[in-house]
């Protein structure tokens, strides 16, 4: 029996029933919002994981120079504005008057650099834009000078990305932590509307924001996404960490929690019946589900071996365990880039998804797989995630190889992953993950399609030609060619096989309808500018 037909039985006996009660105490309070996330959150640096619940809590904690609207474009957020002169070659950014950290401090220009140092040293974009900047310096405390060495047009998309990892502005003595050290919960340090209560953390139960009362929201513009004001109605958002859906569906239903992230798709139907509450999707370029195989160690590491697990995928599988068998809410044929959105082509997916799990097993064979040991790090209390690991398990097994199996919440694979040790000291082979539609709109923040190997992002991929291609991407003129170089780079993707796409789907969220404001865009919860309704 698959999990989504194990699922659907279990949504036929709570339907007719009365669920177990939620082990929360009343409803929540008017200016108190209570919020069911994804997942756990173990990581809280944003620079160091591209987890998206660690994202999600950073843009709680943090503010960033540039937002980005809901037609994805840039708009000034922590900044007045900008000045471009030199032939495009020199930018000056000017802090707006009143920013300050939670700790008092003001916002000052030297926090911007070592900001932007730490991340351009993890990010995918951030780290092409490093390679044309000669120098930032600070002009005065409220004035930013980046200097190029080659006009770099797409700066404020790089400074506006909500996608992991965001360009948040940390204290410079925050950020002058090594990019591949975590930074601490006594560092929640921010420059957002939110303050992290540390001294409520609780890992695993609950996690506490409070109304940050000396934020300063921009004046200008509309609420959009990521920009605009940002205006906080509430005093208290708790994330209440209950891994149990039949749990957090009743709870929802009860008026104890507020709003559910990613209500599974065994009950969507059942909260779409009741009429307190909302169940919708407001992500319009959904989530990309992917297998990511460690290039480190065999098998992974042979690429023949990746390209015969291709042959065997069947996206449909993947995405109806995930959110169920309503076609509208999931897509197949899906390769390299978001589908719908400009760069996306069907170039090679037929070539390369057969569906035929007697063809994999023959490459396996042809590929000179010798039995080594296949680990897959498989989530636990992620239903999306148990879902990917559930099918991708069984496609395991049904291509014979020796699969290892190692079950653990979504926080411990977010640790392990990291590791680059052999399999016998801990190390793995193969995790599955989703992102939002948003990252793989082109190459600039596509952390899954690069060829950078050990220095690269996890999993270590090599691929000189993926990594040319991506810089010629940069380079295109015009869009016609930045369309014949995504597709060659879909191309490079099924014969290198940095990762598998396993589908895109489009995940609703579910909330009371006493909520009122937008709540989510790109795959990011916005818990500004939400407000209670009577």
């Amino acid at each position: 029996m698959k999990r989504r037909d194990l699922l659907a039985a279990a949504a036929a006996v709570t339907t007719g029933a009365t669920l177990a009660t939620p082990a929360l105490s009343q409803p929540a309070s008017a200016r108190v919002l209570r919020f069911v996330p994804q997942a756990n959150l173990t990581v809280m640096d944003p620079i160091w994981t591209t987890a998206y619940v660690t994202r999600n809590h950073g843009f709680m904690v943090w503010d960033m120079l540039y937002g980005l609207d809901a037609q994805y474009r840039p708009q000034p957020q922590m900044v007045e504005g900008h000045t471009l002169e030199d032939d495009d070659k020199r930018w000056t950014f000017t802090l707006r008057q009143g920013l300050r950290f939670h700790d008092g401090e003001p916002v000052r220009s030297a926090d911007v650099i070592a900001s932007l140092k730490r991340w351009a040293a993890r990010d995918a974009f951030g780290a092409k834009m490093a390679t044309v900047v000669t120098e930032m310096v600070a002009l005065d405390d409220r004035r930013v000078q980046i200097r190029l060495s080659k006009p770099f047009p797409l700066m404020l998309d790089a400074l506006a990305k909500p996608t992991s990892n965001p360009p948040f502005i940390m204290p410079e003595r925050i950020a002058a932590t090594d990019p591949f050290t975590q930074i601490r919960p006594e560092q929640m340090i921010g420059s957002g509307p939110f303050r992290f209560k540390r001294d409520e953390f609780n890992s695993g139960s609950l996690v506490v924001y409070e109304k940050f009362a000396e934020y300063r929201p921009r004046e200008q513009g509309q609420p959009s996404f990521t920009a605009g004001p940002k205006v906080v109605n509430f005093d208290r958002i708790e994330w209440r960490i209950i891994p149990d859906a039949a749990t957090v569906a009743a709870a929802l239903q009860a008026g104890e929690i507020d709003w559910w992230e990613q209500p599974t798709g065994d009950y969507l139907q059942l909260l779409g019946r009741n009429r307190n509450i909302s169940v919708e999707v407001q992500d319009e370029l959904g989530l990309v589900a992917v297998l990511r195989p460690n290039h480190l160690h065999a098998p992974m590491s042979n690429p023949k071996f990746r390209q015969a697990l291709i042959r065997a995928v069947k996206q449909s599988d993947y995405m109806q365990a995930v959110i169920g068998t309503d076609p509208k809410l999931h897509r197949k044929g899906v390769g390299a880039f978001t589908p719908g959105t400009p760069l996306a082509t069907d170039v090679g997916i037929a070539d390369v998804y057969k569906e035929d799990t007697a063809l994999a097993k023959r490459m396996i064979a042809e590929s000179g797989y010798n039995n080594e040991r296949l680990v897959l790090l498989s989530t636990t209390d992620l239903p999306s995630l148990v879902a990917l690991s559930q099918v991708g398990g069984g496609m395991f097994r049904d291509l014979g190889v020796n699969l290892d199996t190692q079950a653990m919440d979504w926080g411990s694979v977010v640790q392990r992953r990291a590791s680059k040790e052999p399999l016998d000291r801990g190390g793995w082979s193969v995790f599955f993950t989703f992102w939002a539609g948003l990252d793989h709109l082109n190459p600039a923040s596509h952390h899954m399609l690069r060829g950078q190997g050990d220095a690269g992002f996890i999993g270590w991929p090599t691929s000189e030609r993926l990594e040319q291609l991506r810089d010629a991407w940069f380079e295109a003129p015009t869009l016609d060619a930045q369309k014949a170089i995504a597709a060659d780079l879909q191309r490079q993707l099924f014969i290198d096989v940095p990762y598998i796409p396993l589908g895109q789907y489009f995940q609703p969220i579910a909330y009371r309808r006493s909520l009122a404001g937008p709540m989510a865009a790109g795959g990011v919860p916005v818990f500004w500018n939400v407000r209670r309704q009577s």
